[in-house]
C-alpha cells in the first residue's frame, strides 16, 4: 500500500509490469498489511466466539502486530507516506492498546476495579469508534475500498459497544464476523500489493467516492 494523498501516488500503487523496470522505494505496508491479517483474524476468532478465551489474541497484537505498523509507521513518515502513516498509526494505536486494555484489566495494572472493567471497555471502544470513524470520513477521496474498509471498522466497533453495553453475546458475535470481512478486504489490499510488485498485473482498488 503506497502513498495516496496524492493524484501523483497512484500509478505507483497501480504500476503495471513496464514500470517495474524503474527503482521503486520501499513499501511499508508490505509488512503492515500481513500483520494486520494475522492480528484481526485472531480478534475475530475471539469476538465471534469460536474461541472463547478472550485474550488469545493478544500476543499476536502486543508483539508481531503492534511491533510492525510501528515499523511500517515510521517507514512511511520517512517515505513522506502521510497518508500511510496516520492509517498504520492509528491501527498501531488501536491494536497496541486493545493488548494494553486487556492485560491490564486482567492483571489489575491499572488499579480499576472489576465492577468498572465494562465501563472502561466501553470508553475503548467508543473513543476508536469516534477516531475511526473521523478517517473513515476524512479519507473519502481515496478509491472507495479504503473508506468502506474503515466503514466495515466502523460497525464492527459499533456492534462490540452494543455487545458491551446491553451483554448481548449476539452483537458481540456480529462485530466478530464484521472483522473478518475487514480481514477480507485487507487480504485484497495485500494481494495487489505484492502482486504489482513481484511484477503483476495491478488488480482494481476502485474509483474514489469524492473527487
Amino acid at each position: 500500500m503506497t502513498d495516496l494523498a496524492t493524484p501523483q501516488a497512484l500509478p505507483d500503487l497501480l504500476q503495471t509490469p513496464a514500470d517495474t523496470a524503474a527503482p521503486r522505494p520501499g513499501d511499508p505496508g508490505l509488512i503492515a498489511l500481513p500483520l494486520i491479517i494475522a492480528g484481526g483474524f485472531g480478534l475475530g476468532v475471539t469476538n465471534t466466539g469460536i474461541l472463547d478465551v478472550p485474550t488469545a489474541a493478544v500476543p499476536i497484537l502486543l508483539s508481531a502486530t503492534s511491533i510492525g505498523l510501528l515499523i511500517a509507521t515510521l517507514w512511511s513518515a520517512a517515505l513522506g507516506q502521510n497518508v500511510n502513516a496516520t492509517v498504520y498509526g492509528t491501527f498501531f494505536g488501536f491494536y497496541g492498546s486493545y493488548a494494553a486494555l486487556s492485560l491490564g484489566l486482567a492483571h489489575n495494572w491499572f488499579g480499576i476495579e472489576p465492577a468498572d472493567a465494562g465501563d472502561t471497555v466501553a470508553l475503548w471502544l467508543t473513543s476508536w469508534l469516534v477516531t475511526i470513524g473521523l478517517l473513515t470520513v476524512l479519507l473519502l477521496r481515496l478509491p472507495w475500498t479504503y473508506p468502506v474498509l474503515l466503514l466495515v471498522v466502523d460497525l464492527a466497533l459499533a456492534a462490540l459497544l452494543i455487545g458491551n453495553l446491553t451483554t448481548s453475546p449476539g452483537a458481540t458475535h456480529a462485530g466478530g464476523w464484521l472483522v473478518f470481512a475487514f480481514v477480507g478486504f485487507v487480504v485484497y489490499f495485500y494481494a495487489a500489493a505484492l502482486w504489482a510488485e513481484t511484477g503483476g498485473r495491478a488488480l482494481p482498488l476502485g474509483r474514489p467516492l469524492v473527487g
